[in-house]
């Protein structure tokens, strides 16, 4: 939303309601001086001190308990300003206070929707040059390195074919460490870009990363992943492969789970990302890791919730709403 969309007010319109306030309660105050049958003697006598203290008293509490009323939705605003987060959106305020106070809370909602929108669309700008990057990266793993380890472990075969047999076990040695190598180097490639994703689709992309997982890490996981999941936009099958990526990739680092379930289910129209581990658990420090996820979470309108419970475990949750990640 520009600065023109929001709607404008009288200026100093809170200052004016303030001596408006105050005002009203010194006129009435007076009034009621004026009428009573008090009187005040010059110079004041004891017996009239009371009625000056109680009239004083009156018209501070009056003007104290409307000024206060006039000001309590600034409260709110505060405590929805000290809590903001761009990574959490939806923190908005109602504008049900009087017409000045409700012109400052559209403005601060006003703010917060251009911050949301300018945040989300330098993320994606961000997150795309990282992908471009990432996908460069594994083409020149794969062709380049890739290649170069190729033609090393053909030219070891020669070798090894032509060697004495006293070196042959020596070269073995070394054929199957460059071997190794070759499938470490195969493997980041992959991570970084997951062919398998464009190939084959979701559902069997987070079923090779599922196993995948459980080769590197001895942990077991139970995947329980619709099939036939269509209607999803290139975007969107990239964020929840990423995102269940992550998660997997914390567990690994953190968790010590034993167990692990990745779930990617459509019930009544969204579409629910989970990953579950019984690990160790532990109250959340949001990271770069989990930031990440919130970011790239917020690229296709989804919510991201991490709940984790120390000794019971994690689960980080992904919910698309209906039509939200659809294709074009």
């Amino acid at each position: 939303m520009r600065d023109r969309d929001v709607p404008r007010s009288a200026p100093m319109g809170l200052f004016r309601r303030l001596v408006t306030i105050n005002g009203l309660v010194f006129t009435v105050g007076t009034l009621v001086l004026a009428v009573s049958p008090a009187t005040v003697s010059s110079p004041v006598v004891l017996t009239e001190v009371p009625v000056l203290i109680l009239g004083l008293a009156f018209i501070l509490t009056a003007n104290a308990l409307l000024v206060r009323s006039s000001l309590a939705p600034l409260d709110a605003l505060t405590s929805v300003m000290q809590r903001v987060d761009l990574l959490r959106t939806g923190n908005r305020l109602s504008g049900n206070g009087n017409r000045d106070l409700a012109h400052v809370i559209d403005t601060f909602n006003a703010m917060l929707d251009r911050l949301e929108a300018e945040r989300s669309e330098s993320s994606a700008h961000a997150l795309a040059a990282q992908e471009g990057e990432r996908e460069r990266i594994a083409r020149e793993l794969h062709d380049e390195i890739g290649q170069s380890l190729t033609v090393v472990l053909l030219g070891l075969k020669r070798t090894v074919d032509r060697a004495p047999e006293d070196l042959r076990e020596e070269l073995h040695v070394t054929q199957e460490a460059v071997r190794a190598c070759l499938d470490e180097v195969r493997v980041v490639a992959r991570r970084l870009r997951p062919g398998v994703l464009a190939d084959l689709g979701l559902s069997s992309a987070l079923t090779a990363l599922g196993s995948e997982f459980s080769q590197a890490s001895g942990v077991p996981v139970t995947r329980r992943v619709d099939t036939g999941l269509v209607g999803l936009s290139q975007d969107a099958e990239l964020v929840l492969y990423r995102i269940a990526q992550e998660g997997l990739t914390n567990v690994a680092r953190h968790a010590k789970a034993s167990r692990v379930v990745l779930s990617l289910r459509r019930e009544r129209g969204r579409l629910t990302l989970t990953i579950t581990d019984d690990g160790r658990g532990a109250v959340i420090k949001e990271g770069a890791g989990i930031r990440g996820m919130r970011e790239r979470a917020l690229l296709i309108n989804a919510q991201l919730t991490v709940d984790s419970t120390p000794g019971e475990g994690t689960r980080i949750a992904l919910v698309l709403p209906p039509g939200s990640a659809e294709g074009a």
